[in-house]
């Protein structure tokens, strides 16, 4: 499955090296995240690591492969 995330702000470089699996991009003022996400299991983990790292995402959503 590949997954867009979209979080509000610019993510630093440091933040976006804690989501290793995922490319991203600075889209007017908001990160774009982008890459596959494995399983159910997956999906839940990176939603922890971005709440435990204060992020708020705007939007999440699975697209074609």
């Amino acid at each position: 499955m590949q997954y867009e995330i979209r979080i509000d702000g610019q993510m630093s470089r440091a933040m976006t090296e804690a989501f290793p699996e995922l490319e991203s991009r600075i889209l007017s003022g908001q990160t774009l995240l982008f890459g596959p996400v494995t399983d159910e299991a997956h999906l839940y983990g990176l939603l922890t690591r971005f709440q435990s790292l204060g992020l708020q995402v705007v939007e999440m959503r699975r697209t074609a492969p």
